[in-house]
């Protein structure tokens, strides 16, 4: 199991390496796609089969699916001009790597005390009611703003063809 594991951790990774570095912005969400589904078999290897479920139909389902048709009906947008590799891709690379290193160095410097405490028997029902209970406002305000990135998308399109 743990070779499984580490094998899907090194797909997850790639995958989210190709999101950043992909110079088609269609290939980057397909990556994208492909590192929200690693991490939803990471959340199944661990035996956390509710929120494997909940990576792939809020993740894959909704977002990728909302940000691929934001591309698509943008597209138009970007045109010839808008360059496919950035120029400070090098400074980007640097900053990434010191940010790594300097999280690296605080995770092996912090030790982590863990006790392994039984899991309730209505997990379920308490994440439940904590999404219609003490953060519906949170879930329902990222639910307006998803819709309302949908929709100023949707526009910026239709204006450009009108």
């Amino acid at each position: 199991m743990p070779i499984i594991f580490l094998l899907l951790a090194v797909v997850t990774v790639v995958m989210a390496i190709g999101t950043v570095v992909a110079r088609n912005l269609f290939h980057a969400a397909l990556f994208l796609v492909g590192a929200f589904f690693g991490v939803a078999s990471l959340y199944a290897t661990l035996d956390a089969g509710f929120l494997a479920a909940a990576q792939i139909i809020i993740y894959i389902g909704a977002i990728a699916t909302l940000i691929i048709f934001a591309i698509m009906l943008s597209r138009s947008m970007m045109g010839r001009e808008a360059g496919a590799l950035n120029r400070q891709w090098l400074y980007a690379a640097i900053g990434a790597l010191l940010l790594f290193v300097a999280l690296a160095a605080l995770i092996l410097m912090t030790t982590f005390n863990t006790t392994v405490l039984p899991v309730p028997q209505n997990v379920i029902y308490q994440i439940g009611a904590g999404f219609v209970g003490t953060y519906v406002i949170p879930f329902e305000v990222a639910s307006i703003l998803l819709v309302a990135a949908l929709v100023g998308a949707i526009m910026l399109a239709r204006e450009r063809h009108q």
